[in-house]
């Protein structure tokens, strides 16, 4: 790694490593907090490890809530971090236990922040990749490509796979990625309990800061 990448990798890790504070959550996307920080967005299939990721980042248990339950997060939950980014926890989609006017709820919540969120930087789509891209992932690509939200697909759970799994992963999420507009051309592949592939998570996502 040059000196240059060092340099930027280690602000990565300061940034992460800094201050972090919950500061609004709401079940209503007309109810959000004032535009301020650039925002990045974790969004993701119910279970596919959004709290998990946000806390492994910020190297916290419980900034965000983990449960074992899919379905549980409700809320689009804000998060300053260094006072130069909001990092944005979003309810997972696709919880097949749901009623369908509480998933049809959560859908709208989730799609009216995507659409029109002018802080809006990033989004990291997080895929379990032990499932890979899914008809619902699909839609939201789509639907972010619509909007032109640049957005990057995080594979997590790798540590769940073999070293060859793991590629063959990444290789089908890439080739999925590229069909698509407004998908960043780098897909990250990461596991919360391991801590892979999250350096590389921090310098895509530290990046946004500067602009």
């Amino acid at each position: 790694m040059s000196a240059p990448d060092e340099a930027r990798l280690a602000a990565a890790r300061r940034l992460f490593a800094g201050e972090c504070e919950f500061i609004w959550g709401t079940g209503d996307a007309h109810s959000l907090p004032p535009m301020s920080l650039p925002e990045i967005a974790f969004v993701g299939r119910s279970n596919a490890g959004k709290s998990s990721l946000i806390n492994a980042l910020t190297n916290r248990k419980t900034l965000a809530r983990v449960s074992h339950t899919p379905g549980r997060t409700r809320e689009i939950n804000f998060f300053k971090l260094g006072g130069k980014l909001m990092l944005v926890d979003l309810p997972g989609y696709g919880y097949a236990k749901a009623s369908k006017a509480m998933a049809q709820q959560w859908q709208e919540s989730i799609f009216a922040y995507l659409r029109g969120r002018a802080s809006l930087r990033r989004v990291s789509l997080l895929i379990d990749a032990r499932r890979g891209v899914g008809e619902q992932d699909e839609q939201v690509m789509k639907l972010l490509d619509d909007a032109a939200v640049s957005y990057g697909l995080v594979l997590t759970k790798v540590d769940k796979l073999t070293d060859a799994e793991a590629a063959d992963a990444v290789k089908a999420a890439d080739s999925r990625a590229r069909k698509h507009t407004a998908a960043f051309p780098e897909v990250c592949a990461t596991s919360s309990f391991r801590g892979v592939g999250l350096d590389q998570l921090k310098l895509q996502l530290a990046a946004l800061a500067e602009r």
